[in-house]
């Protein structure tokens, strides 16, 4: 799997005057033995949901993976293509972590030339992955709840995984609802940026959320998004 340096490892020779100077300071028990093993090794990984669950991968050698949003009509009146924006994005996070995507542009290409498909497993029985992500989307928004001054990205979807067989059926093995909510602590103010600019750093996010499903992550990951 994917391996990624830690923002918290600190190199060898810096690692034992710091723990001399934590003990002078009286850290003891617990505390010290969890920021020893920061310091060591960095933030303990999490594994990811789909892989727990499943007892498979999608990191495993020769598998592929497609990636589908639907959006219902009444989002895609506000955002027209959030549906091929947000597969995009999520597609991007997969192979940004080892994870062999099928482009997205053949992806929309086939969507595009059968605009009356109705199951996910049609999509991947066209394109030949090995999984499929389904992300139905049940609500997007940009702005914080009642406000047009303030942004704050809100969403809901729920994400299903079909597991192609040779013969071209597939059969759920994976589903989990994301509830997304950015930035966490406080709403942003529209003066600091455009609201183009903000989509696209709220759509970075949320890929980052469903993406957490399928690739390892460390628990200070969140922290920076936070804010």
């Amino acid at each position: 799997m994917f391996e990624r340096r830690s923002l918290f490892r600190l190199p060898l020779r810096w690692t034992m005057p710091l723990l001399l100077a934590l003990v002078s300071l009286g850290i003891t028990g617990c505390n010290y033995a969890i920021l020893l093993g920061y310091l060591i090794g960095g933030p303990p990984s999490i594994e990811p949901d789909f892989d727990v669950m499943t007892n498979k991968s999608m990191s495993d050698k020769d598998v592929s993976v497609c990636v589908v949003a639907f959006a219902p009509t009444e989002l895609k009146w506000d955002f027209p293509k959030i549906d091929h924006e947000l597969s995009r994005y999520v597609a991007f996070r997969l192979v940004e972590h080892n994870i062999k995507v099928v482009n997205p542009d053949q992806v929309k290409a086939w969507l595009d030339a059968n605009p009356d498909w109705d199951k996910a497993e049609e999509i991947g029985k066209a394109l030949d992955c090995t999984y499929v992500v389904y992300i139905d989307m049940n609500d997007f928004h940009l702005y914080e709840e009642n406000s047009t001054t303030l942004y704050r990205g809100r969403s809901e979807c729920y994400v299903s995984v079909f597991e192609m067989d040779p013969e071209g059926f597939g059969e759920k093995i994976y589903s989990k609802e994301v509830t997304s909510r950015y930035p966490i602590r406080a709403p942003r103010s529209t003066s600091e940026m455009s609201l183009e600019t903000f989509k696209r750093e709220y759509l970075s996010r949320l890929s980052k959320e469903i993406g957490w499903l399928f690739f390892e992550r460390y628990s200070g990951d969140n922290i920076p998004d936070a804010i």
